[in-house]
Parts: structure tokens; C-alpha cells; sequence
């Protein structure tokens, strides 16, 4: 095989990573192949899991070993039932793109999502032996936020990668899929299960080129939920009737300390349940710490049938199909006009859920791509389409050798594509000979171009390609005296039946305004920016205007323009209902001369096809372009239990007003419940 030496120059990203909530992949391309490169442990997935400390050493470690340290910890809490500062953390991506920090006591400091996927991200990396890798395309949810895909950009670079695009999960799926499947025309429905997110992605596919026309999805719902279900209603229920535990269920702290320990047992029900009629969960005395209330060890002897599981399984199944059936239903369709439903994540193996799609959704449930993998070898596919940044190619050239400029389309719907090959006389230090042949073979070795005389003007080669598959070729340099010259780069995939059109806008993205009719602040999708508009994309939001007078050189006068996302149906709610991204503030220190109240501006918002912004903004009466740097953007973490409380508290109250029925601004009152 052609296995490239670590001081080859690709051209193209060629490695995907799937970043996932729980489980994490890396893949690359081989030989026109997405091959999942085996973790430390020859698994294709490692868990997304980061562990400090053994001991009192600050030893690092991520994976699978950290994973088994999570389960020890989380059983071991049950000797004292004391919710004890762990050393060990998962499902960070759940807070990406958040202000949530997570407190290492060994190592004495608190680490940020991004910091601990960067670990990740690292981990993934070091199963590449052969070569530096330097740019990357990692995978996020279709309905991740722009604060969430600006975090995953930010653990990128501090993982070391120089160059990261971003792909939506279900496209990526798409494409791994798209490659195999003899269906290029018509809608699928992308059923993607994680560990931590659901997302359900319609794509439609003309002539094999995929484009993403809704998504929808929940950002809170996957394996997680179905784990502590089992703990719930099967394992909890059990002990209640074989021990004395009233202690542990009715103290907030301890009840958690023994959901968690249970959760492993539970993990292990629903993994040997997607495979298996029964499944029996086992403990032998002293694999439990800990005694219940009469002072007795805890064993577990449960064995859990298909049935069982159905009854509670299926109500958090139930949630993701629904999910799709309104994602249908708004677009006008219905599981009849899908081609296909691909899965994606592990749980989707559960035979409970793919009946319950085949008898809700459609019958075309696809099971011919692996769940697990194939976010990654899509992932990989895409990347293989991308080029590398032109500073990360001059970096890694080697000079010595030399260098060719080659110009093809990477996707393509046709079976025979032109590709430009030139020398790059000023790119390569060695000398060139006189008269230079290039020979273009697929690595199939049933087609090969000839060799054809090329030079720093550039010559034209047509390549055949083979149907639905990604085509790899090797391009050989000669002499006129039949000598193989080294040259670079010497390869390049072709992916024909099978194109990604583009991603589109999870969200609207749009600004706050004050309603004339209502005079409230509502949320206002900018003109081009709606979801799912196709990425890139350009919005330009006219008619604002100044609501004071603007004196230059002030940083005391400023406009602030407040950016937010929607979803659907979001246009003119409350603006405080949908998610803040930042704000646009242009103080007089940016302005050349005075802005008078009542002055116009108009905004420009770019997305590029990652979906980040940048944003500009015009002021007619200056004739002034003011460029917007974009501030990281972090969402303020909002703990879940002191908003139910404050929501309950408000609830209460307002009861109470309305039974003394001593008020006497009605309008306010319906506003609060509002």
C-alpha cells in the first residue's frame, strides 16, 4: 500500500474526528478508503473521558482507563455515600461553548469543556504514528449553537491543530452512507442517538449531491437518559425490595451517590440488550461498597427481559421519534417519502427502537452502516474534499522533491473528471529535468492515464472513475530517460456518486428590536440568516438607527446591538426567549467624526460553511465601514435545580396573587403569566 511517510505534504485535510458526547472516533483516508484507525485499547472508539491523578501523582490519562477509574469512583462513593470532588470527567460536551468549569482537586485547578476535549482531541491524534497532523474536520451536532461550535474550534487549536472545519454530524453520516447506498435520489431522514444529543437531520439527495433542508433535535437527550431509566425502574426498584435503603432515597445527595454508582450496571443491561433477548445483572458480594440501613452488603442478581426493557426504555425513545415525526410533518411529508432512515449512535443497535421506528416512522430503516463508526468515515470522506491552508502546505513542503500543482473537484456526480497538473518551477529546490513526463493510475490499477508531458503551464489529464466510490489515484513523475523523479504531492481522491451540496443554518440567527406594535423587545431573524439558508451565507440587517448621539473618541458613547439565535418559529418572540450569541458594540473610539441620534446603520453578518460570523457595520451619514471583532462567546451556565426552584417560586406567587384577587393592574398580572 501507499502509506504516506510523515514528511509528505497532503493537500487535502483527509482526517475526520467524531467528537462525541460519550464516545469519541478518528478516521483517515487510505487508498480512496475511510479507515477508523484502533484506539490504544483496538477498540474504533474510545470513551470521551479525561482522568488526573492516580494516587497523589498527577498522571494523566484519557480513554478507557480513565473510564474504568470513573466507574471505581463512582462505586466507592457509596462506602460513605458522600458526593465527593471527583478526579475524573465525561459528557463535558454537554457543557461546550459554557462558562462551567470542572475542579480537579489532585491537580488543584478547574478545567473548562474545551480544555478537557482538547485532551481529547490530543488522545485521538496520538493513534496517528506515521505522520503530523495539522489540520483537521471535527464533527458537531446539527443543532450545536454558534457559542458551542466556536468551543470546539477553540479545543481544536489547543489540541494544536492549525487548521479545523467544522461538519454537522448527520451530513457526515450522510456521506459515508451516501458512498455505499445504490439510492441517489429521493429525502433521508438522519436518526442520530448519542450518548448525550439527539439530532434528526432531512436531507435531500439530487443526482447523489446531499443537502441538509431541516434538522431538528435535543441537545439533552441520548444514552444518558435511557441509563438512568434502567437505574430507575429496575435497579432502584430491586433494591428497595431486597434491602433496607428508605435513608439513601429520601436524602438528595445520597440518592445521587447510588443513581451514579448504578449507572455502569445499567450501561452494561442496555449494551448487552440491543444484542441479546436477557441479560442478567450480576454482582458478587463486596463488588458493591457500602451496607443498607440493617447493615447488609448490596448484591445484585436482576435478570432484565426485551420486555421490561421496552416498558423503560421506550418512553425516552419515544421523544427522539416524535422529534422526527414534527420534522416531517412541518416540511409536508411523511415516512412514506423517505428513501431511507440512517442510524447513527449506539443505541440505535436497541431492537426496541428500531421497531418502534419501523412502526411509527417508516420501514426503510437502513442498518447497513455501522452506528458507531460512521460519523467518523464520513467525516474522513468530507475532509478528503477540503483543502489544507496554503500556510500549513508551504510549511510542510519538502523543497527537494518536486512540487506539483494539481486542480481537480473533489466530489463529483460524472464519471470522468479533468484534472490540471503543473510543475511548480518556484516551489522546488532541486533540479527539474529538461523534459518531464507525469503518469496518473488508479490504485485499483484497471486505468492509467499514460504519461503525458507536463510543465510549469499546466496539462490537462481526464481520469475515469469507478461508479459510487471515492477514487484514489497515485501521479508518478518522470524523466525522459523513463526515471521516477520523487514529486509531491503524489496522490488524490476523487469521490464520485456521492456530493455534499452544503450545510445549512440550525438556526435564525437575527438581532433584538422593539416591536412597534407591541413595544416589546422581540427577537427579528436578519434578511439571509434564516435556518436552513444554505452556508455560506451573507445577511444584512438594515433600517437600525442610533438611539443617541455618538461623539467620537468617547468610549462612554456607544451602540449595542444584541445577536441572537432561534429556532423555529422563533420570529418576534421575546427576544430573552432564544440564545444571546454576543453583542455588537461600536463605541465613539471607532467612529472618525460625530453620529447624531436617529442615524441609520446597517449590519452585514457572513456565516462561512463552519458557521462562524464575522460582521461588519456601514453608517451612510459617516460614509464609515467599522469591521466587528467577534468576542469569545460563553454562555453563562445556568444550574438546572435553582431554576426549577426559581420557576416553582415565581409559579407559587403568582397563585397567590391571583387567589387574594387584590390587584390592580390586570394587564401586568397576565403579562407575568405570560
Amino acid at each position: 500500500k501507499n502509506v504516506k511517510n510523515k514528511n509528505m505534504a497532503r493537500t487535502k485535510i483527509d482526517y475526520g474526528i467524531d467528537l462525541g458526547t460519550t464516545n469519541s472516533g478518528i478516521a483517515r483516508m487510505e487508498n480512496g478508503e475511510p479507515i477508523v484507525k484502533k484506539t490504544d485499547t483496538q477498540m474504533d472508539t474510545m470513551p470521551s473521558c479525561v482522568s488526573f491523578g492516580s494516587g497523589k501523582k498527577q498522571i494523566l490519562q484519557i480513554g478507557l482507563m480513565a473510564y474504568n477509574r470513573l466507574k471505581g469512583d463512582k462505586l466507592n462513593a457509596m462506602k460513605d455515600f458522600k458526593a465527593e470532588s471527583s478526579n475524573t470527567f465525561i459528557e463535558f460536551k454537554r457543557t461546550m461553548g459554557t462558562d462551567k468549569k470542572f475542579f480537579s482537586p489532585i491537580m488543584n485547578s478547574e478545567f473548562s469543556s474545551e480544555e478537557l476535549s482538547a485532551e481529547v482531541l490530543k488522545k485521538l491524534k496520538s493513534f496517528i504514528t506515521d505522520e503530523e497532523i495539522k489540520s483537521i474536520v471535527i464533527t458537531v451536532p446539527a443543532k450545536f449553537t454558534i457559542n458551542q461550535k466556536d468551543a470546539t474550534s477553540r479545543a481544536a487549536k489547543l489540541a494544536g491543530f492549525e487548521h479545523c472545519e467544522l461538519l454537522q454530524e448527520p451530513i457526515a453520516a450522510s456521506m459515508a452512507y451516501g458512498l455505499d447506498s445504490t439510492s441517489k435520489d429521493g429525502l433521508w431522514l438522519v436518526f442520530d442517538f448519542g450518548g448525550g444529543t439527539f439530532d434528526a437531520a432531512l436531507l435531500k439527495v439530487e443526482d447523489g449531491i446531499m443537502k441538509v433542508i431541516d434538522t431538528e433535535g435535543d441537545n439533552y437527550l441520548g444514552g444518558k437518559n435511557i441509563d438512568y431509566a434502567i437505574v430507575d425502574e429496575i435497579i432502584i426498584p430491586y433494591l428497595q425490595k431486597n434491602f433496607s435503603i428508605d435513608s439513601i432515597i429520601n436524602d438528595d445527595v445520597k440518592r445521587e451517590v447510588l443513581r451514579d454508582a448504578m449507572k455502569h450496571y445499567a450501561e452494561e443491561a442496555k449494551i448487552q440488550l440491543s444484542f441479546k433477548d436477557t441479560h442478567n445483572i450480576l454482582s458478587d458480594l463486596g463488588d458493591i461498597p457500602g451496607t443498607d440501613d440493617d447493615g447488609n452488603e448490596f448484591e445484585l442478581d436482576i435478570t432484565i427481559s426485551q420486555t421490561e426493557m421496552a416498558k423503560t426504555v421506550s418512553p425516552i425513545f419515544q421523544k427522539a421519534i416524535t422529534i422526527c415525526n414534527e420534522l416531517l410533518k412541518r416540511n409536508h411529508l411523511n415516512g412514506n417519502n423517505l428513501g431511507a432512515l440512517i442510524l447513527v449512535g449506539g443505541p440505535t443497535y436497541s431492537p426496541i427502537l428500531r421497531k418502534m421506528l419501523k412502526e411509527q416512522v417508516t420501514e426503510k430503516v437502513d442498518t447497513s452502516c455501522d452506528p458507531m463508526t460512521v460519523v467518523a468515515k464520513g467525516a474522513a470522506l468530507y475532509a478528503s474534499t477540503v483543502n489544507v491552508s496554503d500556510e500549513i502546505i508551504e510549511k510542510g513542503r519538502d523543497k527537494t522533491k518536486i512540487q506539483l500543482g494539481l486542480g481537480y473537484e473533489p466530489t463529483t456526480v460524472e464519471n470522468e473528471e479533468f484534472v490540471t497538473i503543473k510543475i511548480l518551477k518556484d516551489k522546488t529546490k532541486g533540479a527539474i529535468p529538461e523534459k518531464c513526463f507525469a503518469e496518473v493510475v488508479r490504485t485499483d490499477k484497471a486505468w492509467s492515464s499514460g504519461k503525458v508531458q507536463i510543465d510549469d503551464a499546466g496539462e490537462v489529464v481526464e481520469v475515469k472513475l469507478n461508479e459510487g466510490k471515492a477514487n484514489a489515484f497515485n501521479v508518478f513523475v518522470y524523466n525522459e530517460q523513463g526515471d521516477l523523479i520523487p514529486s509531491e504531492p503524489n496522490d488524490f481522491t476523487i469521490i464520485q456518486g456521492s456530493k455534499v451540496g452544503s450545510a445549512t443554518l440550525p438556526y435564525n440567527i437575527g438581532i433584538e428590536i422593539k416591536s412597534k406594535a407591541s413595544g416589546k423587545i422581540v427577537f427579528r431573524p436578519i434578511k439571509g440568516l434564516e435556518k436552513n439558508q444554505t452556508t455560506p451565507a451573507t445577511g444584512i440587517a438594515n433600517g437600525l438607527k442610533t438611539q443617541k448621539q455618538i461623539n467620537p473618541g468617547s468610549k462612554m458613547d456607544f451602540i449595542k446591538i444584541p445577536v441572537y439565535q432561534g429556532d423555529y418559529g422563533s420570529e418576534g418572540s421575546r427576544a430573552i426567549y432564544n440564545e444571546h450569541v454576543f453583542d455588537v458594540i461600536i463605541s465613539g473610539e471607532q467612529l472618525p467624526s460625530l453620529l447624531p441620534e436617529g442615524s441609520d446603520v446597517d449590519l452585514t453578518l457572513k456565516v462561512d460553511k463552519s458557521e462562524r460570523v464575522t460582521i461588519s457595520a456601514f453608517f451612510p451619514y459617516l460614509n464609515f465601514t467599522e469591521e466587528v471583532v467577534i468576542p469569545e462567546t460563553v454562555q453563562k451556565e445556568i444550574d438546572a435545580k435553582w431554576l426549577e426552584t426559581e420557576i416553582s417560586k415565581a409559579k407559587q406567587t403568582l397563585n397567590i396573587i391571583k387567589q387574594e384577587g387584590d390587584f390592580t393592574d390586570k394587564d401586568s398580572l397576565n403579562k407575568l403569566s405570560n
